[in-house]
């Protein structure tokens, strides 16, 4: 047992727990870390955001070489899918970003134990954790515990994860062959980036949604633009329909689906559950402090991000709100800021959202749907990527950008994108929005030219009708 008492342990090394971890050591805390996997940043850097990005990029090459160089005037014969080595590097940026952090906590003077994190009754002020590893058990105090473990994917009843037939998100990253037909079960961002992947390397792939549009929560317009370059590009979406069961064959894996006209069969080698994902609680005995979940299987906190129990507090995908690696990191910053006395704050109306597809989406603020049903006068300006040279020129032109803003004062509300480098894009979009900034404000901005970013100062000029190219 260890004799030593942290200001505080933080379970869960991802993107909200390692970034608290560093942010308040450097505000004089002592702290620990303690995190179940051998590797330190969660899932975002070993088995979601890092990953999937890394082969999103190498499987565009792939893509753009069959079917986008010979419009450039290059000729290109012969290539061939090499996927152990594009698996080696993905690999490689991940155990490079992984060891990155491990030599952040030694520059911070940040002690990390690898094992599962149980919670014990405290004594008094001080906070108790037992870590369970495959060869050790200890103890270990702090003043403070901050709850940082992340979400894992949803598990259907019907559609059991077998690692070989019906995989997630984790086994989609990892596959040794190109599958010949695979069925994507959700049209969210994890089922359409890797339906995406896939589809690039030669796979047949579908995506089954029950919503009547892909990412449910995206601008309708945004959606049905980006459906439609989906389709395209090869990809078979099937909205407004369930899949009910799944049968193994001889042939393969036959999917019975439920839809809007009747019953339906899809014939697949693999089926990607993709239906969204939970806080990961399991473990962590929750109930020996007396903390209790909600409906959603997440812990409420305060504005401090204490829970029900004094000194133990939660952030990112254990606590309301949207599942994402920059919402976790932007949490983990403001715990350690708020536990040292800063008034720090997240605004959680100015977050982005972003899909890795080709187009990309990108997104902050509230779409027309969310206005309407709020009853908030607005006014929407848009401006299409094939009216931008710079998008011409890369020969990348679908999508749009849209502003929408207050009626009377043009202060922005929320900016859409959907087209080449939104994820990128979206980050003047933020900016602008977090200075509570007008459509004047943005059209005034001079932008250079010919950039894809002209596209936002356009699009904002279109607001009052005056845009100069449309």
């Amino acid at each position: 047992m260890s004799e030593q008492i942290y200001d505080l342990i933080v379970v869960g090394a991802g993107p909200g727990g390692y970034v608290a971890a560093i942010r308040a050591a450097q505000l004089g805390f002592s702290v620990a870390v303690v995190e179940k996997r051998s590797t330190l940043g969660g899932v975002c850097l070993n088995e979601g955001c890092i990953p999937s990005k890394a082969l999103l990029e190498s499987s565009e090459h792939f893509a753009r070489i069959d079917h986008e160089l010979a419009e450039h005037g290059i000729e290109v014969k012969g290539a061939k899918l090499d996927l152990k080595k594009m698996m080696s590097r993905k690999e490689g940026i991940v155990d490079k970003l992984t060891g990155g952090v491990a030599g952040l906590f030694k520059k911070n003077k940040i002690v990390s134990f690898t094992g599962q994190a149980e919670l014990l009754a405290g004594s008094g002020s001080v906070k108790k954790i037992k870590v369970i590893s495959d060869d050790n058990t200890q103890e270990l105090s702090a003043k403070v515990l901050l709850l940082a473990t992340g979400s894992e994917a949803i598990e259907l009843p019907h559609l059991l994860f077998n690692g070989e037939t019906v995989i997630s998100a984790r086994e989609a990253l990892s596959l040794t062959e190109v599958p010949k037909r695979l069925l994507v079960v959700g049209g969210g961002v994890i089922g359409l980036e890797l339906g995406s992947v896939w589809s690039r390397l030669g796979a047949e792939v579908t995506i089954v949604e029950m919503l009547p549009q892909i990412i449910p929560q995206a601008d309708p317009q945004v959606a049905q633009t980006l459906q439609r370059s989906l389709k395209k590009q090869g990809l078979n979406i099937l909205l407004k329909t369930r899949l009910d069961k799944i049968e193994t064959t001889k042939e393969g894996i036959v999917a019975s689906l439920s839809t809007d006209k009747g019953e339906q069969q899809v014939s697949c080698d693999k089926v990607l559950v993709a239906t969204g994902r939970r806080a990961q609680t399991a473990g962590l005995g929750l109930e020996t402090v007396g903390l209790q979940t909600n409906k959603q299987g997440q812990l409420e906190v305060d504005e401090n991000y204490q829970t029900t129990v004094p000194g133990i507090y939660a952030i990112g995908d254990l606590i309301p709100g949207p599942m994402l690696a920059h919402k976790a990191s932007e949490e983990g910053v403001v715990f350690a800021e708020r536990l040292a006395g800063q008034k720090s704050t997240v605004n959680y109306q100015i977050i982005p959202g972003v899909t890795y597809t080709w187009p990309e989406v990108a997104t902050v603020g509230k779409n027309e749907d969310e206005l309407k049903a709020e009853n908030i006068p607005y006014k929407a300006g848009k401006f299409f990527f094939s009216a931008s040279g710079r998008a011409l020129c890369t020969g990348m032109s679908d999508g749009f950008v849209k502003v929408l803003a207050a009626s009377d004062t043009g202060r922005i509300y929320g900016i859409h994108i959907v087209g080449p480098h939104a994820s990128e894009l979206i980050a003047e979009a933020t900016t602008v929005m977090s200075f509570a900034g007008s459509v004047h404000d943005l059209a005034v901005t001079c932008h250079a030219h010919p950039t894809l970013a002209e596209t936002l100062k356009e699009a904002a000029l279109a607001v009052n009708k005056e845009a100069i190219h449309a």
